[in-house]
């Protein structure tokens, strides 16, 4: 069967699709992140179904039709509170998964606090859109708390623009955090939260490229550090703009 070399990746190596199947490198995080993602599938929300490891040591899971988010038409407001809906249903699914004492996470940035098992990469890269709307990319899946990377699905989601208007962002912002249906402390915890959040994806790249480490340093002189660096003052910069908005709800 074809090998058909699959492209957007940053920091992935070698991504492939066979037939209905998505092949790459196994993790030594591969076991947890899988058995995390089959556990949100068993609480009913639809994932890219983890299949295990093939006869070249390599991850085999699911390929699912679609499109990724970032390289569609924008998601409208309608949209944007679906995509909350659906990481509020990670969450929730991720509250029953019991780590085991062999697991083992990989997760780019530090966490806060080891709350629950996130996700830690909700964003439009990662997010199909089609006949179905999966989120996928489960790799970095580690112990995080639920503001840590609800913060980051919010800011990916709604604050990544830097030429959207701060008041059509928070229109924006206040869908998907509606949808998500935070409760009041994480709607006031978040408007800081998503900067101090877009601060740390910067000082990572950014650190990685005073030590040389691939592939982050090169994404860090390429186009993600300028990008990341300009996020992060544009999601501190309106602060009150965010709080004003999420206080409504």
């Amino acid at each position: 069967m074809s090998e058909i070399p699959l492209v957007g990746g940053n920091a992935s190596a070698q991504v492939l699709r066979i037939g209905d199947t998505v092949r790459k490198s196994w993790r030594f995080s591969s076991p947890s992140t899988q058995r995390f993602a089959q556990h949100v599938i068993d609480c009913g929300i639809d994932v890219a179904r983890p299949l295990g490891r093939d006869e070249q040591g390599r991850q085999s899971q699911e390929f699912v039709p679609g499109m990724l988010a970032i390289d569609a038409p924008p998601l409208d407001l309608d949209d944007l509170a679906r995509v909350g809906d659906m990481v509020r249903k990670i969450h929730e699914a991720s509250t029953s998964f019991v780590q085991e004492p062999g697991d083992h996470w990989d997760s780019l940035i530090p966490a806060p606090g080891h709350e629950l098992v996130c996700h830690n990469d909700l964003a439009p890269w990662n997010l199909v859109v089609g006949d179905r709307w999966v989120f996928i990319d489960w790799d970095g899946s580690a112990p995080s708390t639920r503001l840590w990377d609800l913060a980051y699905a919010a800011q990916a989601f709604t604050l990544n623009t830097l030429s959207v208007s701060p008041e059509e962002s928070a229109m924006r912002l206040s869908a998907f955090v509606d949808g998500y249906g935070a409760d009041r402390s994480l709607r006031e915890a978040l408007p800081r939260a998503m900067w101090k959040r877009t601060q740390a994806m910067y000082s990572i790249l950014e650190q990685a490229h005073a030590e040389d480490r691939q592939p982050w340093g090169n994404m860090f002189v390429a186009d993600h550090g300028e990008h990341w660096g300009g996020a992060t003052r544009y999601v501190k910069e309106h602060e009150t703009v965010w709080r004003n908005a999420l206080s409504c709800g």
